[in-house]
């Protein structure tokens, strides 16, 4: 059972730190100081609610969703750079 007290901490942390650097992200991009308040807020309720959901990262339902909001993620991830790329050939 340590083991999985473990992974549950880790998938916690690492769902926590995903939503905070995601928030510190767009913050950084749009250099906005009320935007940079609002991330922080952001990144602490995502880090309360991972505390939540690590109960139930082992449900096989959730790990689904889970694996489909990473594909959407990078998808969106794959999206935004194509769209740089594109940008940097034009000019």
């Amino acid at each position: 059972m340590p083991q999985e007290s473990s992974d549950k901490k880790k998938a916690t942390d690492n769902f926590a730190e995903m939503f905070h650097s995601f928030g510190d992200a767009l913050a950084q991009i749009f250099d906005d100081p009320k935007l940079k308040e609002q991330a922080k807020e952001f990144g602490k309720t995502a880090a309360d609610s991972a505390k939540v959901f690590a109960s139930r990262f082992k449900d096989e339902d959730v790990k689904k969703k889970f694996r489909e909001a990473g594909k959407a993620a990078e998808e969106f991830g794959k999206s935004v750079r194509e769209s740089f790329k594109e940008k940097r050939k034009k000019e």
